[in-house]
């Protein structure tokens, strides 16, 4: 870290990801500018807060000027930039030090690494295995997001003492880091929907989602979905200890005796890394089948790592899942309440009402757009909802939508639609928040509805 002190650093992005650069450059004691290609007029809560920070900032907005690049000793630049900007390529030629966030974390990490890919799932894999591995009394960072980048591990004050540092990877990250060699690699699945503005094909999206598999070497670890990824020539032929998991039994599969992993038998999960352990399911916190997905990841992943089964166990009881996606809270009089504020979609609504094995009692609405049809989900939700509560800009037209339902309540404030719903519980019901909309009607953004829902679920 010595290396960039007092340096002239230049952030690209300012975002999340950028203001933390910001904290890290600044615990340096670097002379440091911003820049953003949007305009000031659409930056005004983030430049507010830049005109906060001590020593001041340059600043650049609305463009990204060549002067800027080739005056800086060094450019860092957020996950949302493009590594195929012009202007990082100009710093290049002219002799700069050019990384994104995520290589210049890795290039500061002396730590061993488990790197968690895939197109979905990435989140709560990570989680649940540094989870399980706190549980296991290790010291773990958990990051490589926006809500908590990489860069965040270089600033914990005891960083020397962290056992395993567990990263999401995404695919625009592998296109911008260098010697990145993970100690485990997790690999959930591969979907082909791409970001059109890091990458100019399918093809080429899928081939660097799969470059980290190159970098593994037969004293690593290689984790791989068997349902989704079994037949990828790419992940049978990796050079390293690979393990599988899947959702079906090995032994109805056949190929019990053919590979090592973890499975779902006989209600249980059976795992034959190292030595056979098998572990309960019936208590489990985290409810739907991705998760259940998620869950065997983490389970491999940690028996891999030789994790205790007392902990395994533990994490498969406690883990609360991600905030906002299907999130337990707590357990009042006998009635559950799960935290889903990030499903501002009706297809992200549906498939959380249908994760649980009763039917819920659902608070939904948001932000009225009119974009968003209601029609072709009423079966869905009549079938898998017990009552309804309907909040928000959209209730109304919800409801016309929605008129079928036996039990459907519209309320004037989001205060009321939580006692509204607790009042209509009796003992086993579920009380979920999943509304189906964006949060934009009363809220900031989903956290803030999420993290108010909290608040007043534990204040019942």
């Amino acid at each position: 870290m010595e290396r960039f002190k007092n340096k002239k650093i230049l952030v690209v992005g300012v975002g999340k990801t950028g203001f933390r650069l910001i904290n890290f450059f600044n615990q340096l004691e670097c002379h440091i500018r911003v820049t953003d290609i949007k305009p000031i007029f659409d930056l005004n809560k983030a430049v507010k807060k830049l005109k906060k920070i001590k020593p001041a900032l340059e600043m650049t907005f609305g463009e990204h000027r060549d002067e800027d690049f080739i005056d800086a000793d060094v450019v860092v630049y957020s996950s949302s930039v493009s590594p195929d900007l012009p202007q990082l390529e100009l710093a290049r030629t002219h002799g700069k030090e050019v990384y994104s966030e995520f290589a210049l974390a890795n290039l500061l990490c002396r730590k061993p690494i488990i790197a968690v890919c895939g197109s979905s799932g990435r989140t709560t894999v990570s989680h649940m295995i540094g989870f399980t591995l706190k549980l296991d009394g290790k010291n773990v960072f958990v990051g490589g997001t926006s809500e908590t980048p990489f860069i965040e591990y270089a600033m914990l004050p005891n960083k020397d003492e962290v056992d395993y540092v567990v990263v999401e990877v995404s695919a625009s990250q592998m296109r911008a880091v260098q010697n990145f060699h993970p100690k485990l690699v997790v690999f959930t699945n591969i979907s082909e929907r791409y970001s059109d503005s890091h990458f100019k094909s399918v093809g080429e999206y899928i081939e660097t989602k799969l470059s980290i598999i190159k970098t593994l070497s037969p004293d690593d670890t290689l984790v791989v979905n068997f349902d989704t990824l079994a037949n990828n020539t790419f992940f049978r032929n990796a050079n390293c200890q690979t393990y599988w998991y899947s959702r079906k039994s090995f032994m109805s599969m056949g190929v019990m005796n053919e590979i090592q992993g973890t499975h779902f038998h006989d209600r249980r999960i059976h795992s034959n890394i190292n030595y056979h352990s098998e572990f309960k399911v019936n208590k489990m916190r985290i409810v739907g089948q991705d998760n259940r997905e998620n869950l065997l990841a983490a389970v491999t992943a940690c028996k891999a790592l030789e994790v205790s089964d007392k902990a395994i166990q533990t994490c498969i009881e406690k883990f609360p899942g991600i905030p906002h996606r299907l999130e337990f809270l707590m357990e009042k009089n006998g009635v559950c309440f799960y935290n889903d504020s990030k499903a501002e979609s009706m297809d992200e609504m549906i498939k959380s009402i249908k994760s649980f094995k009763n039917p819920p009692i659902l608070i939904a609405g948001g932000k009225d757009i009119e974009e968003i049809e209601y029609d072709p989900y009423t079966d869905d939700i009549i079938r898998n909802t017990r009552v309804l509560v309907l909040v928000g800009e959209s209730k109304e037209r919800m409801n016309r939508a929605l008129g079928d339902h036996d039990q459907t309540f519209i309320v004037g404030s989001f205060e009321e639609s939580v006692l509204l719903a607790y009042q209509k519980s009796r003992t086993g019901d579920t009380i979920l928040l999943s509304p189906g909309n964006p949060s934009s009607d009363f809220f900031r953004d989903f956290e803030e509805r999420g993290n108010y829902f909290k608040k007043l679920v534990y204040q019942l």
